[in-house]
């Protein structure tokens, strides 16, 4: 993530709102710092009252699974997202970046976004060592993919500008307001 908005920083771009980057700590432990982030910024966690920043908020992209590159990106059942992300990674396709899966995908930090109706994707990723050496001592830096983690900051960098230069807001899954039981 620091890549993409290093990558951009050097081309100088001024996209029209802001992208941000965010270092989570505590996802293991249920999202601790994600969840703190969202129940500060953006919904109450008692209340479920919309903050200020609730309305401003775009889209949040994840990238928790290794070093492996990215094949596409899970839709977490937001089918309306699926035209815009047809369009953002028609460049990719090339490099094996066009896969957009209807899924939600868990585990993972994007979990405290979508859960409170804010779009928030996570990236289908090459799974390499994930199952073995991830989260263990031997998830050292010489193990990274360096290469495979080059195209993902190229590709991540595209995404942000992409949703930072946005007219309208990024496409949020419909709320469904079900009726109550009893209540009929």
């Amino acid at each position: 993530m620091m890549e993409a908005l290093r990558i951009l920083k050097n081309l100088n771009v001024a996209p029209r709102r802001t992208i941000r980057v965010a270092l989570w700590g505590g996802e293991e432990a249920g999202f601790i710092g994600s969840r703190g982030y969202a129940g500060k910024y953006l919904e109450d966690p008692k209340t479920k009252e919309h903050k200020p920043d609730y309305d401003k908020f775009a889209v949040y992209f994840n990238m928790d699974n290794g070093s492996g590159r990215y094949r596409g990106i899970n839709l977490q059942h937001n089918e309306m997202a699926r035209p815009v992300f047809e369009e953002w990674l028609k460049p990719f396709a090339p490099l094996g970046c066009s896969t957009i899966a209807i899924g939600n995908t868990g585990g993972t930090d994007h979990l405290s976004f979508d859960r409170i109706g804010l779009p928030g994707f996570q990236f289908i990723q090459d799974q390499i060592e994930y199952g073995r050496g991830y989260h263990t001592v031997m998830d050292t830096y010489e193990r990274l993919v360096m290469s495979d983690l080059r195209i993902n900051a190229i590709i991540t960098a595209s995404l942000a500008y992409h949703a930072a230069m946005r007219n309208e807001k990024f496409p949020r899954k419909p709320v469904m307001n079900l009726p109550v039981q009893g209540n009929n």
